[in-house]
Protein backbone atom coordinates (compact mmCIF):
# COMPACT_ATOMS: atom_id res chain seq x y z
CA UNK A 1 0.00 0.00 0.00
CA UNK A 2 0.72 3.54 -0.40
CA UNK A 3 2.95 4.81 2.61
CA UNK A 4 2.11 8.50 1.88
CA UNK A 5 -1.59 7.71 2.08
CA UNK A 6 -1.30 8.42 5.97
CA UNK A 7 1.87 9.86 5.91
CA UNK A 8 3.08 12.69 8.90
CA UNK A 9 2.27 11.91 12.47
CA UNK A 10 -1.34 13.53 12.24
CA UNK A 11 -2.78 11.11 9.82
CA UNK A 12 -0.70 8.33 11.86
CA UNK A 13 -2.07 9.33 15.33
CA UNK A 14 -5.52 9.80 13.68
CA UNK A 15 -5.62 6.16 12.09
CA UNK A 16 -4.86 5.04 15.47
CA UNK A 17 -7.23 7.09 17.84
CA UNK A 18 -9.80 5.63 15.09
CA UNK A 19 -8.17 2.04 16.24
CA UNK A 20 -8.24 2.88 19.98
CA UNK A 21 -11.59 4.13 19.80
CA UNK A 22 -13.48 1.56 17.58
CA UNK A 23 -11.29 -1.44 20.07
CA UNK A 24 -13.37 0.33 22.85
CA UNK A 25 -16.42 0.22 21.29
CA UNK A 26 -16.02 -3.66 20.22
CA UNK A 27 -14.59 -4.26 24.14
CA UNK A 28 -17.08 -2.93 26.31
CA UNK A 29 -20.20 -2.49 23.95
CA UNK A 30 -22.92 -4.94 24.57
CA UNK A 31 -22.19 -8.36 23.97
CA UNK A 32 -24.09 -10.33 21.00
CA UNK A 33 -25.97 -13.21 22.13
CA UNK A 34 -23.69 -15.99 22.41
CA UNK A 35 -20.54 -14.40 22.41
CA UNK A 36 -18.69 -15.07 25.38
CA UNK A 37 -16.57 -11.62 27.15
CA UNK A 38 -12.76 -12.82 26.05
CA UNK A 39 -14.20 -13.88 22.54
CA UNK A 40 -15.34 -10.10 22.08
CA UNK A 41 -11.72 -8.78 23.55
CA UNK A 42 -10.55 -11.11 20.57
CA UNK A 43 -12.25 -9.46 18.05
CA UNK A 44 -11.67 -6.26 19.40
CA UNK A 45 -7.58 -6.69 18.97
CA UNK A 46 -8.63 -8.23 16.00
CA UNK A 47 -10.07 -4.82 14.55
CA UNK A 48 -7.42 -2.76 16.20
CA UNK A 49 -4.82 -5.07 14.64
CA UNK A 50 -6.84 -4.90 11.40
CA UNK A 51 -7.33 -1.40 11.53
CA UNK A 52 -3.65 -0.74 11.44
CA UNK A 53 -2.59 -3.40 9.18
CA UNK A 54 -4.69 -2.66 6.58
CA UNK A 55 -3.85 1.43 6.77
CA UNK A 56 -0.41 1.46 7.21
CA UNK A 57 -0.25 3.99 10.72
CA UNK A 58 2.16 2.11 11.88
CA UNK A 59 5.03 -1.17 9.90
CA UNK A 60 3.01 -3.88 10.59
CA UNK A 61 5.49 -6.16 12.27
CA UNK A 62 4.93 -2.90 14.75
CA UNK A 63 1.25 -3.51 15.17
CA UNK A 64 2.10 -7.25 15.15
CA UNK A 65 4.12 -6.67 18.49
CA UNK A 66 0.90 -5.25 20.16
CA UNK A 67 -1.18 -7.91 19.59
CA UNK A 68 0.10 -10.31 22.15
CA UNK A 69 0.71 -7.69 24.58
CA UNK A 70 -3.11 -6.41 24.05
CA UNK A 71 -4.68 -9.96 24.10
CA UNK A 72 -3.33 -10.86 27.73
CA UNK A 73 -4.09 -7.11 28.81
CA UNK A 74 -7.66 -8.12 28.13
CA UNK A 75 -6.99 -11.30 29.54
CA UNK A 76 -7.87 -13.47 26.80
CA UNK A 77 -4.47 -15.32 27.15
CA UNK A 78 -4.14 -16.22 31.16
CA UNK A 79 -0.04 -15.44 30.88
CA UNK A 80 1.93 -13.32 28.23
CA UNK A 81 4.14 -16.42 27.73
CA UNK A 82 0.95 -18.41 25.80
CA UNK A 83 0.51 -15.07 23.89
CA UNK A 84 4.06 -15.22 22.91
CA UNK A 85 4.32 -19.04 22.07
CA UNK A 86 3.11 -18.24 18.38
CA UNK A 87 6.42 -15.92 17.57
CA UNK A 88 8.61 -19.27 18.18
CA UNK A 89 6.17 -21.44 16.02
CA UNK A 90 8.41 -23.92 14.42
CA UNK A 91 7.17 -22.85 11.14
CA UNK A 92 8.42 -20.04 11.40
CA UNK A 93 12.01 -20.70 11.15
CA UNK A 94 11.28 -22.47 7.99
CA UNK A 95 10.88 -19.07 6.80
CA UNK A 96 13.68 -17.71 8.60
CA UNK A 97 15.96 -20.56 7.02
CA UNK A 98 14.29 -19.49 3.55
CA UNK A 99 15.30 -16.41 3.87
CA UNK A 100 18.92 -17.06 4.41
CA UNK A 101 19.15 -19.23 1.76
CA UNK A 102 17.54 -16.67 -0.74
CA UNK A 103 20.39 -14.71 1.18
CA UNK A 104 23.10 -16.82 -0.45
CA UNK A 105 21.61 -17.30 -3.53
CA UNK A 106 21.49 -13.26 -4.12
CA UNK A 107 25.42 -13.04 -2.86
CA UNK A 108 26.62 -15.07 -5.71
CA UNK A 109 24.05 -13.92 -8.71
CA UNK A 110 22.70 -17.56 -8.79
CA UNK A 111 19.32 -15.94 -9.16
CA UNK A 112 20.24 -13.33 -11.75
CA UNK A 113 22.74 -15.93 -14.00
CA UNK A 114 19.46 -18.56 -14.07
CA UNK A 115 17.01 -14.98 -15.47
CA UNK A 116 19.65 -14.29 -17.87
CA UNK A 117 20.23 -18.05 -19.53
CA UNK A 118 16.94 -18.79 -19.29
CA UNK A 119 16.40 -15.00 -21.46
CA UNK A 120 19.55 -15.97 -23.89
CA UNK A 121 18.16 -19.62 -24.52
CA UNK A 122 14.71 -18.41 -25.05
CA UNK A 123 14.30 -15.02 -26.52
CA UNK A 124 13.57 -16.28 -30.48
CA UNK A 125 11.03 -13.52 -30.70
CA UNK A 126 8.96 -10.62 -28.71
CA UNK A 127 6.33 -13.27 -27.31
CA UNK A 128 8.67 -15.56 -25.94
CA UNK A 129 11.20 -12.85 -24.73
CA UNK A 130 8.59 -11.98 -22.69
CA UNK A 131 7.57 -15.91 -21.89
CA UNK A 132 11.43 -15.85 -20.69
CA UNK A 133 11.32 -12.62 -18.19
CA UNK A 134 7.89 -14.02 -16.75
CA UNK A 135 9.42 -17.76 -16.69
CA UNK A 136 12.51 -16.59 -14.91
CA UNK A 137 10.64 -14.01 -12.74
CA UNK A 138 7.76 -17.26 -11.70
CA UNK A 139 10.83 -19.57 -11.13
CA UNK A 140 13.16 -17.23 -8.58
CA UNK A 141 9.91 -15.87 -7.22
CA UNK A 142 9.40 -19.54 -5.84
CA UNK A 143 12.50 -19.33 -3.57
CA UNK A 144 13.50 -15.77 -3.35
CA UNK A 145 10.94 -12.90 -2.10
CA UNK A 146 8.83 -11.32 -4.66
CA UNK A 147 9.76 -8.33 -3.70
CA UNK A 148 13.87 -8.84 -4.27
CA UNK A 149 12.90 -10.87 -7.49
CA UNK A 150 10.98 -7.99 -8.80
CA UNK A 151 13.73 -5.54 -8.03
CA UNK A 152 16.76 -7.84 -9.66
CA UNK A 153 14.26 -8.67 -12.72
CA UNK A 154 13.13 -5.10 -13.63
CA UNK A 155 16.35 -3.86 -14.92
CA UNK A 156 17.93 -7.06 -16.41
CA UNK A 157 14.17 -6.52 -18.11
CA UNK A 158 15.27 -2.97 -18.62
CA UNK A 159 18.50 -3.50 -20.56
CA UNK A 160 17.14 -6.30 -22.52
CA UNK A 161 14.14 -3.54 -23.86
CA UNK A 162 17.12 -1.08 -24.89
CA UNK A 163 18.42 -3.40 -27.44
CA UNK A 164 15.04 -3.77 -29.22
CA UNK A 165 13.55 -0.65 -28.65
CA UNK A 166 16.23 2.35 -28.54
CA UNK A 167 18.44 2.73 -25.24
CA UNK A 168 17.91 6.28 -25.10
CA UNK A 169 15.97 7.04 -21.53
CA UNK A 170 17.14 3.59 -20.06
CA UNK A 171 19.45 5.20 -17.60
CA UNK A 172 16.45 7.84 -16.55
CA UNK A 173 14.15 5.14 -16.31
CA UNK A 174 16.44 2.76 -14.02
CA UNK A 175 16.95 5.35 -11.48
CA UNK A 176 13.42 5.98 -11.28
CA UNK A 177 12.96 2.04 -10.73
CA UNK A 178 15.72 1.96 -8.07
CA UNK A 179 14.21 5.34 -6.65
CA UNK A 180 10.80 3.08 -6.75
CA UNK A 181 12.55 -0.29 -4.93
CA UNK A 182 13.89 2.25 -2.12
CA UNK A 183 10.30 3.40 -1.47
CA UNK A 184 9.06 -0.42 -0.99
CA UNK A 185 8.32 -0.60 2.71
CA UNK A 186 10.55 -3.28 3.77
CA UNK A 187 10.45 -2.51 7.61
CA UNK A 188 7.44 -4.51 7.59
CA UNK A 189 7.99 -7.38 5.48
CA UNK A 190 4.76 -7.23 4.07
CA UNK A 191 3.37 -6.80 0.81
CA UNK A 192 3.25 -3.44 1.34
CA UNK A 193 4.79 -0.56 -1.23
CA UNK A 194 5.07 2.85 -2.14
CA UNK A 195 5.21 4.10 -5.57
CA UNK A 196 5.93 7.89 -4.79
CA UNK A 197 9.39 6.95 -7.21
CA UNK A 198 9.37 6.88 -11.36
CA UNK A 199 8.29 9.29 -13.97
CA UNK A 200 5.08 11.01 -13.68
CA UNK A 201 2.17 9.56 -15.88
CA UNK A 202 1.94 10.92 -18.83
CA UNK A 203 5.50 11.95 -19.18
CA UNK A 204 7.09 10.49 -22.43
CA UNK A 205 10.12 8.91 -22.50
CA UNK A 206 12.34 9.09 -25.18
CA UNK A 207 13.50 6.89 -27.68
CA UNK A 208 10.99 4.28 -27.36
CA UNK A 209 10.21 3.80 -30.90
CA UNK A 210 6.68 4.53 -29.95
CA UNK A 211 4.65 8.34 -30.40
CA UNK A 212 3.41 8.17 -26.78
CA UNK A 213 6.90 6.72 -25.62
CA UNK A 214 4.91 3.76 -24.46
CA UNK A 215 5.42 0.57 -26.29
CA UNK A 216 3.44 -2.64 -26.44
CA UNK A 217 6.56 -4.85 -25.41
CA UNK A 218 7.83 -2.66 -22.77
CA UNK A 219 4.55 -2.53 -21.24
CA UNK A 220 3.74 -6.22 -21.77
CA UNK A 221 7.57 -7.13 -20.57
CA UNK A 222 7.47 -5.01 -17.46
CA UNK A 223 3.62 -6.10 -16.66
CA UNK A 224 4.35 -9.55 -17.16
CA UNK A 225 7.90 -9.28 -14.66
CA UNK A 226 5.33 -8.09 -12.12
CA UNK A 227 2.58 -10.21 -12.81
CA UNK A 228 5.12 -13.62 -12.85
CA UNK A 229 6.52 -12.68 -9.53
CA UNK A 230 3.00 -12.46 -8.14
CA UNK A 231 2.26 -15.72 -9.38
CA UNK A 232 5.19 -17.48 -9.08
CA UNK A 233 5.13 -16.90 -5.57
CA UNK A 234 2.29 -19.55 -5.01
CA UNK A 235 4.85 -22.52 -6.01
CA UNK A 236 6.38 -23.02 -2.97
CA UNK A 237 5.04 -22.79 0.49
CA UNK A 238 8.05 -20.17 1.29
CA UNK A 239 7.14 -18.41 -2.01
CA UNK A 240 5.22 -15.55 -0.56
CA UNK A 241 4.01 -14.56 2.50
CA UNK A 242 0.20 -15.42 2.09
CA UNK A 243 1.53 -19.14 1.80
CA UNK A 244 3.31 -19.22 5.33
CA UNK A 245 0.57 -17.72 6.93
CA UNK A 246 -2.14 -20.13 6.06
CA UNK A 247 0.57 -22.85 7.10
CA UNK A 248 1.39 -21.94 10.51
CA UNK A 249 -2.70 -20.83 11.52
CA UNK A 250 -3.64 -24.30 10.11
CA UNK A 251 -0.98 -25.62 12.61
CA UNK A 252 -1.63 -23.23 15.36
CA UNK A 253 -5.39 -23.71 15.11
CA UNK A 254 -6.31 -27.56 13.64
CA UNK A 255 -3.01 -28.82 14.66
CA UNK A 256 -2.89 -29.54 10.92
CA UNK A 257 0.53 -29.72 9.10
CA UNK A 258 1.15 -28.64 5.17
CA UNK A 259 4.05 -30.66 4.33
CA UNK A 260 7.09 -28.73 1.39
CA UNK A 261 5.51 -31.36 -0.85
CA UNK A 262 2.38 -31.09 -0.06
CA UNK A 263 1.99 -27.66 -1.11
CA UNK A 264 3.89 -28.31 -4.43
CA UNK A 265 1.15 -30.51 -5.41
CA UNK A 266 -1.31 -27.58 -4.87
CA UNK A 267 1.07 -24.73 -5.94
CA UNK A 268 2.59 -25.33 -8.99
CA UNK A 269 -0.30 -26.73 -10.30
CA UNK A 270 -1.71 -23.17 -10.01
CA UNK A 271 1.53 -21.70 -11.16
CA UNK A 272 1.50 -23.62 -13.99
CA UNK A 273 -1.85 -22.87 -15.17
CA UNK A 274 -2.20 -19.27 -14.56
CA UNK A 275 1.51 -17.90 -15.43
CA UNK A 276 1.11 -19.42 -19.46
CA UNK A 277 -2.66 -17.72 -19.14
CA UNK A 278 -1.46 -14.56 -17.75
CA UNK A 279 1.00 -14.03 -20.55
CA UNK A 280 -1.23 -14.98 -22.97
CA UNK A 281 -3.74 -12.27 -22.33
CA UNK A 282 -0.84 -9.79 -22.36
CA UNK A 283 0.79 -10.56 -25.38
CA UNK A 284 -1.78 -11.94 -27.66
CA UNK A 285 -4.68 -9.64 -26.64
CA UNK A 286 -3.86 -6.94 -24.74
CA UNK A 287 -0.43 -5.54 -25.63
CA UNK A 288 0.62 -7.68 -28.50
CA UNK A 289 4.54 -6.55 -28.97
CA UNK A 290 5.00 -5.08 -32.83
CA UNK A 291 8.55 -5.73 -32.63
CA UNK A 292 9.17 -8.96 -34.53
CA UNK A 293 13.78 -8.83 -34.24
CA UNK A 294 14.58 -9.28 -30.98
CA UNK A 295 17.66 -10.78 -32.06
CA UNK A 296 19.89 -7.77 -29.93
CA UNK A 297 17.60 -8.74 -26.91
CA UNK A 298 19.14 -12.30 -27.06
CA UNK A 299 23.05 -10.57 -27.15
CA UNK A 300 22.16 -8.31 -24.72
CA UNK A 301 21.08 -10.93 -22.48
CA UNK A 302 24.41 -13.27 -23.39
CA UNK A 303 26.66 -10.38 -22.97
CA UNK A 304 25.23 -9.96 -19.08
CA UNK A 305 25.58 -13.50 -18.63
CA UNK A 306 29.25 -13.32 -20.33
CA UNK A 307 29.81 -10.87 -17.67
CA UNK A 308 28.84 -12.40 -14.81
CA UNK A 309 31.67 -14.64 -15.43
CA UNK A 310 32.46 -18.31 -14.27
CA UNK A 311 30.33 -19.21 -11.28
CA UNK A 312 33.13 -19.17 -8.14
CA UNK A 313 34.01 -21.89 -5.79
CA UNK A 314 32.00 -20.57 -2.69
CA UNK A 315 28.69 -19.92 -5.41
CA UNK A 316 29.16 -23.65 -6.64
CA UNK A 317 29.03 -25.07 -2.76
CA UNK A 318 25.91 -22.46 -2.29
CA UNK A 319 23.98 -23.83 -5.43
CA UNK A 320 24.83 -27.40 -4.09
CA UNK A 321 23.68 -26.68 -0.76
CA UNK A 322 20.21 -25.13 -1.92
CA UNK A 323 20.11 -27.98 -4.56
CA UNK A 324 20.40 -30.48 -1.57
CA UNK A 325 17.83 -28.66 0.50
CA UNK A 326 15.10 -27.85 -2.14
CA UNK A 327 15.65 -31.78 -3.16
CA UNK A 328 14.90 -33.08 0.59
CA UNK A 329 12.52 -30.74 1.34
CA UNK A 330 10.39 -32.44 -1.55
CA UNK A 331 12.06 -36.24 -1.15
CA UNK A 332 10.06 -35.34 3.27
CA UNK A 333 7.11 -35.24 1.41
CA UNK A 334 7.21 -38.72 0.21
CA UNK A 335 7.43 -41.17 3.33
CA UNK A 336 4.65 -43.55 2.06
CA UNK A 337 6.48 -44.11 -0.61
CA UNK A 338 10.27 -44.66 0.41
CA UNK A 339 9.05 -46.22 3.78
CA UNK A 340 8.20 -49.17 2.40
CA UNK A 341 11.81 -49.75 1.11
CA UNK A 342 13.90 -49.24 3.95
CA UNK A 343 13.75 -51.12 7.40
CA UNK A 344 11.28 -49.79 10.08
CA UNK A 345 14.11 -47.89 12.37
CA UNK A 346 15.64 -46.03 9.57
CA UNK A 347 12.12 -45.29 8.05
CA UNK A 348 11.19 -43.56 11.43
CA UNK A 349 14.76 -42.02 11.87
CA UNK A 350 14.11 -40.34 8.01
CA UNK A 351 10.25 -39.81 8.43
CA UNK A 352 9.70 -39.91 11.69
CA UNK A 353 6.91 -41.55 13.46
CA UNK A 354 6.05 -43.57 16.93
CA UNK A 355 8.83 -46.32 16.29
CA UNK A 356 11.76 -47.14 17.24
CA UNK A 357 14.65 -45.44 15.73
CA UNK A 358 18.09 -46.20 14.49
CA UNK A 359 18.83 -44.26 18.25
CA UNK A 360 16.68 -46.68 20.52
CA UNK A 361 14.45 -44.06 21.44
CA UNK A 362 10.60 -44.22 20.75
CA UNK A 363 9.22 -41.77 18.05
CA UNK A 364 11.26 -39.20 16.04
CA UNK A 365 10.30 -35.77 14.19
CA UNK A 366 11.98 -36.98 11.33
CA UNK A 367 15.65 -35.60 10.40
CA UNK A 368 14.02 -35.38 6.42
CA UNK A 369 10.96 -33.24 8.60
CA UNK A 370 11.25 -30.04 6.31
CA UNK A 371 11.71 -27.62 8.67
CA UNK A 372 14.95 -29.61 10.11
CA UNK A 373 16.29 -29.29 6.62
CA UNK A 374 16.09 -25.62 6.25
CA UNK A 375 17.43 -25.30 9.65
CA UNK A 376 20.16 -27.83 9.13
CA UNK A 377 21.35 -25.84 5.89
CA UNK A 378 22.11 -22.56 7.64
CA UNK A 379 25.07 -23.84 9.66
CA UNK A 380 26.12 -25.91 6.26
CA UNK A 381 26.40 -22.22 4.40
CA UNK A 382 28.64 -21.26 7.23
CA UNK A 383 31.03 -24.73 7.19
CA UNK A 384 31.21 -24.18 3.45
CA UNK A 385 32.56 -21.08 3.98
CA UNK A 386 30.18 -18.72 1.76
CA UNK A 387 28.05 -16.75 3.71
CA UNK A 388 29.16 -14.80 7.02
CA UNK A 389 26.45 -14.54 10.48
CA UNK A 390 26.21 -10.84 9.73
CA UNK A 391 24.99 -11.55 6.07
CA UNK A 392 22.62 -14.38 7.05
CA UNK A 393 20.95 -12.46 9.85
CA UNK A 394 20.11 -9.43 7.28
CA UNK A 395 16.76 -10.60 6.32
CA UNK A 396 13.29 -9.52 6.45
CA UNK A 397 12.69 -9.93 10.21
CA UNK A 398 9.71 -7.88 10.12
CA UNK A 399 7.73 -10.72 8.15
CA UNK A 400 8.68 -13.39 10.30
CA UNK A 401 7.27 -11.32 14.12
CA UNK A 402 4.03 -10.37 11.57
CA UNK A 403 3.58 -14.26 11.51
CA UNK A 404 4.29 -14.35 15.07
CA UNK A 405 1.61 -11.85 15.63
CA UNK A 406 -0.73 -13.33 13.29
CA UNK A 407 -0.56 -16.68 15.21
CA UNK A 408 -0.96 -15.06 18.08
CA UNK A 409 -4.26 -13.79 17.02
CA UNK A 410 -5.46 -16.65 15.36
CA UNK A 411 -4.98 -18.45 18.87
CA UNK A 412 -6.38 -16.00 20.81
CA UNK A 413 -9.80 -16.29 18.11
CA UNK A 414 -9.87 -19.71 18.32
CA UNK A 415 -9.58 -20.87 21.91
CA UNK A 416 -12.16 -18.26 23.02
CA UNK A 417 -14.40 -19.25 20.19
CA UNK A 418 -14.80 -16.15 18.38
CA UNK A 419 -14.30 -17.81 15.09
CA UNK A 420 -17.12 -20.45 16.11
CA UNK A 421 -19.44 -18.13 16.59
CA UNK A 422 -18.92 -16.12 13.87
CA UNK A 423 -19.19 -19.47 11.47
CA UNK A 424 -22.42 -19.96 13.26
CA UNK A 425 -23.90 -16.40 13.03
CA UNK A 426 -23.15 -14.92 10.21
CA UNK A 427 -22.01 -18.02 7.66
CA UNK A 428 -24.63 -20.86 8.63
CA UNK A 429 -27.02 -19.67 6.15
CA UNK A 430 -24.70 -19.95 3.44
CA UNK A 431 -24.38 -23.32 3.66
CA UNK A 432 -26.71 -24.76 1.51
CA UNK A 433 -25.07 -22.73 -1.10
CA UNK A 434 -23.24 -24.70 -4.21
CA UNK A 435 -19.77 -24.92 -3.12
CA UNK A 436 -18.34 -23.55 -6.45
CA UNK A 437 -20.42 -20.00 -5.50
CA UNK A 438 -18.92 -19.95 -2.39
CA UNK A 439 -14.93 -20.38 -3.70
CA UNK A 440 -15.94 -17.71 -6.50
CA UNK A 441 -17.15 -15.38 -3.55
CA UNK A 442 -14.11 -15.47 -1.38
CA UNK A 443 -11.23 -15.72 -4.13
CA UNK A 444 -13.39 -12.46 -5.72
CA UNK A 445 -13.42 -10.97 -2.25
CA UNK A 446 -9.91 -11.55 -1.08
CA UNK A 447 -8.38 -10.56 -4.65
CA UNK A 448 -10.53 -7.52 -4.30
CA UNK A 449 -9.25 -6.64 -0.86
CA UNK A 450 -5.48 -7.49 -2.09
CA UNK A 451 -5.41 -4.79 -4.46
CA UNK A 452 -6.26 -2.02 -1.74
CA UNK A 453 -3.95 -3.61 1.25
CA UNK A 454 -1.37 -5.68 1.68
CA UNK A 455 -1.52 -9.43 0.60
CA UNK A 456 -0.15 -10.17 3.98
CA UNK A 457 -1.81 -8.05 6.18
CA UNK A 458 -5.28 -9.37 4.40
CA UNK A 459 -4.09 -13.23 4.67
CA UNK A 460 -3.20 -12.56 8.65
CA UNK A 461 -6.52 -10.82 9.05
CA UNK A 462 -8.87 -13.25 7.20
CA UNK A 463 -7.09 -16.80 6.82
CA UNK A 464 -8.26 -17.48 10.49
CA UNK A 465 -11.60 -16.66 9.72
CA UNK A 466 -11.92 -18.58 6.96
CA UNK A 467 -10.54 -21.40 8.85
CA UNK A 468 -13.17 -20.63 11.25
CA UNK A 469 -15.76 -20.91 9.14
CA UNK A 470 -14.81 -23.92 6.83
CA UNK A 471 -16.51 -26.35 9.27
CA UNK A 472 -19.67 -24.63 8.20
CA UNK A 473 -19.71 -26.00 4.85
CA UNK A 474 -18.28 -29.52 6.56
CA UNK A 475 -21.79 -30.83 5.25
CA UNK A 476 -21.71 -29.03 1.76
CA UNK A 477 -18.61 -30.16 0.58
CA UNK A 478 -19.03 -33.90 2.81
CA UNK A 479 -15.73 -33.54 3.89
CA UNK A 480 -14.25 -33.95 7.77
CA UNK A 481 -14.60 -30.40 8.98
CA UNK A 482 -10.92 -29.93 9.58
CA UNK A 483 -10.99 -30.80 5.86
CA UNK A 484 -13.45 -28.36 5.09
CA UNK A 485 -11.62 -25.53 6.83
CA UNK A 486 -8.32 -26.46 4.73
CA UNK A 487 -9.94 -26.37 1.74
CA UNK A 488 -11.74 -23.20 2.08
CA UNK A 489 -8.33 -21.57 4.13
CA UNK A 490 -6.03 -22.64 1.18
CA UNK A 491 -8.26 -21.08 -1.43
CA UNK A 492 -8.11 -17.59 -0.23
CA UNK A 493 -4.55 -17.93 0.39
CA UNK A 494 -4.12 -18.66 -2.95
CA UNK A 495 -6.36 -15.65 -4.09
CA UNK A 496 -4.12 -13.62 -1.94
CA UNK A 497 -1.29 -13.13 -4.88
CA UNK A 498 -3.50 -12.70 -8.25
CA UNK A 499 -4.23 -8.43 -7.59
CA UNK A 500 -3.19 -7.19 -10.82
CA UNK A 501 -4.65 -3.76 -11.29
CA UNK A 502 -3.03 -1.26 -8.89
CA UNK A 503 0.67 -0.25 -8.24
CA UNK A 504 -0.37 -0.08 -4.79
CA UNK A 505 -1.85 -3.85 -4.53
CA UNK A 506 1.85 -5.30 -4.61
CA UNK A 507 5.38 -4.41 -4.49
CA UNK A 508 6.33 -6.33 -7.82
CA UNK A 509 3.61 -4.04 -9.15
CA UNK A 510 5.02 -0.75 -7.43
CA UNK A 511 8.33 -1.52 -8.65
CA UNK A 512 7.47 -2.10 -12.21
CA UNK A 513 5.28 0.85 -12.18
CA UNK A 514 8.45 3.26 -10.58
CA UNK A 515 10.13 2.55 -13.54
CA UNK A 516 8.43 4.92 -16.03
CA UNK A 517 8.07 2.33 -18.33
CA UNK A 518 4.25 2.03 -18.53
CA UNK A 519 1.44 4.14 -16.87
CA UNK A 520 -1.49 3.00 -14.36
CA UNK A 521 -3.84 2.99 -17.29
CA UNK A 522 -1.97 0.38 -18.82
CA UNK A 523 -1.70 -1.87 -15.47
CA UNK A 524 -5.56 -1.30 -14.76
CA UNK A 525 -6.61 -2.43 -18.17
CA UNK A 526 -4.50 -5.17 -18.15
CA UNK A 527 -5.30 -6.11 -14.74
CA UNK A 528 -9.21 -5.86 -14.14
CA UNK A 529 -9.10 -8.33 -17.15
CA UNK A 530 -6.88 -10.35 -15.17
CA UNK A 531 -8.51 -9.87 -11.92
CA UNK A 532 -11.88 -11.10 -13.52
CA UNK A 533 -10.81 -13.98 -15.52
CA UNK A 534 -8.43 -15.16 -12.68
CA UNK A 535 -11.47 -15.05 -10.65
CA UNK A 536 -12.93 -17.85 -12.69
CA UNK A 537 -9.89 -19.77 -13.38
CA UNK A 538 -8.88 -19.97 -9.69
CA UNK A 539 -12.30 -21.06 -8.89
CA UNK A 540 -12.21 -23.93 -11.43
CA UNK A 541 -8.99 -25.00 -10.97
CA UNK A 542 -9.48 -24.69 -7.05
CA UNK A 543 -12.41 -27.07 -7.59
CA UNK A 544 -10.37 -29.29 -10.13
CA UNK A 545 -7.56 -29.64 -7.43
CA UNK A 546 -9.57 -30.03 -4.54
CA UNK A 547 -11.48 -33.07 -6.57
CA UNK A 548 -8.74 -35.02 -7.73
CA UNK A 549 -5.44 -33.81 -6.17
CA UNK A 550 -6.01 -32.40 -2.68
CA UNK A 551 -7.70 -35.38 -1.13
CA UNK A 552 -3.98 -37.48 -1.76
CA UNK A 553 -2.14 -34.92 -0.39
CA UNK A 554 -3.83 -33.12 2.11
CA UNK A 555 -6.40 -35.87 4.12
Amino acid sequence: MIRGRFSGNRGTLLVFAVAVVGTAVIAFGPSPAGLNPRAQYAFATMFFAGVLWVTGALPLAVTALSIPVMLTGFGVYADLDAALRGFADHLIFLFVAGFMLANALQKYDIDRRIALWLMSRMGTSSRRLVGAVMIATAFLSMWVSNTATAAMMTPIALGVLSQVIGAEGIAAASSAAEAAIDDIETDSGADDAATDGGVADGETIAGLGAEDGFTNLQISMLLGTAYAASVGGVGTLIGTPPNAILATQLNELLGYEIGFAQWLAIGLPVVVVTLPLVWYLLTYRLYPPQITDVEDARAEAERYLREEGSLSTRGRRVAVIFTATAGLWVVGGFADLFSQYLPAAVAVTLFGGEGTSVFGVDGHQGLLYYVMVGMAAIPALVLADTMEWEELVDIDWGTILLFGGGISLAGGLSTTGATEWLADSVFSSLTGAPIVLVVAAVVLLIIFLTEMTSNTATSAIVIPLLIGVGSVFATTLGLPEVASAVFLATSGAIAASFAFALPVATPPNAIVFGSGYLEQRHMMRAGVLLNLVMTAVLTGLIWLLFKFVWPAVLW
